[in-house]
């Protein structure tokens, strides 16, 4: 996406970065795309950065993804959720200030599925942020949850944040370094 300066064209939901605080744009306020990721919009203001979901992208001028397969690959015949799955739909969910995925930035410390009673998937994940005081850390893991409810499969999803150990730019993945030029 170019940087072009856009006129939001009605009222906009959206995130301000990093304090996460939710705020409502004004129709007629202009924003330009830094970042278009994970269904996601990254737009800075004349006073600083906000997210914009994908649901109200129309206000960007921009037409909303068709709806997107809920996970990369359908859990097998069997009806069994993969971990594979669900690291794929991890991929989908990025910091608003980095063009890189939460998998590739080293993130997500812990992935756990275990079978409930009535017999679909439970899944716990243990990620952490980049800094320990970005307010946009429940957004980051409520998307995270989001992409890994809609697995097929998966009944429930948990995602915890944590600080320990601490994340450092050694826990980024190759992919991801090369992604931010770090190679």
């Amino acid at each position: 996406m170019t940087h072009r300066e856009i006129t939001l064209s009605r009222d906009c939901r959206a995130i301000l970065i990093p304090s996460g605080e939710e705020t409502t744009l004004p129709a007629g306020s202009p924003v330009i795309i830094t970042q278009s990721l994970g269904g996601t919009y990254t737009v800075a203001l004349q006073t600083g950065l906000a997210r914009i979901a994908e649901e109200d992208a129309d206000a960007l001028g921009i037409e909303a993804a068709k709806e997107a397969p809920a996970a990369s690959r359908v859990p097998g015949a069997d009806g069994e959720v993969r971990e594979d799955d669900v690291w794929e739909q991890l991929k989908n969910v990025y910091d608003p200030e980095i063009p890189v995925n939460i998998v590739d930035l080293g993130l997500v410390y812990d992935l756990a599925l275990a079978k409930t009673e009535s017999g679909g998937t439970s899944v716990n994940v243990k990620m952490t942020l980049t800094a320990p005081g970005c307010g946009m850390g429940p957004t980051i893991a409520a998307d995270a949850r989001g992409r890994i409810l809609a697995i097929p499969g998966v009944e429930s999803a948990e995602v915890e944040l944590v600080w320990s150990p601490p994340w450092n730019q050694g826990m980024i993945t190759e992919t991801g370094r090369m992604k931010l030029g770090l190679v």
